[in-house]
C-alpha cells in the first residue's frame, strides 16, 4: 500500500521558540511524530471495512530513521508511506526539491 500527504510546517509552530532562537528548524521528533501519525492512518484506513478507521493498538516500533536536511518555518513537506512485503512502513518526508527524512517503522498488530 502506498500513501502520500502534505505537511505544512508553521511559521509560528511552537517548537521554534526554543530550537532554536534566531535560527529555528523544525525538531526531527516533529518530523517523526507527523510519519508515525500518518503510518497509522494509513494502517487503520486499510483495515477499516466501513471507512471508519480500525483500531490503534500500542504504539509502534522506529526500526531505522535518518535525518538529512534542516527544515525551517513555513516550509511544506510530503511525506510519502510504503507498505513493505515484511509488513513495515518505509518512509520518505521531503521538501524544497530535497529529502529531508527516511526511515522505517514497524506498526503494532491489529486486533
Amino acid at each position: 500500500m502506498h500513501s502520500e500527504i502534505t505537511l505544512p510546517i508553521a511559521a509560528d509552530h511552537p517548537a521554534f521558540a526554543g530550537h532554536f532562537p534566531g535560527a529555528p528548524i523544525v525538531p526531527g521528533v516533529v518530523l517523526l511524530d507527523a510519519a508515525v501519525h500518518a503510518a497509522l492512518r494509513m494502517s487503520r484506513s486499510s483495515t477499516a471495512s466501513n471507512g471508519e478507521p480500525g483500531p490503534l493498538g500500542d504504539g509502534c516500533q522506529i526500526s531505522s530513521v535518518k535525518f538529512l536536511s534542516p527544515v525551517g518555518p513555513g516550509e511544506t513537506l510530503t511525506i510519502c508511506l510504503e507498505t513493505t512485503a515484511a509488513g513495515s512502513v518505509r518512509f520518505e518526508i521531503s521538501g524544497a526539491g530535497r529529502k529531508v527524512a527516511t526511515g522505517t517503522l514497524v506498526l503494532p498488530p491489529l486486533p
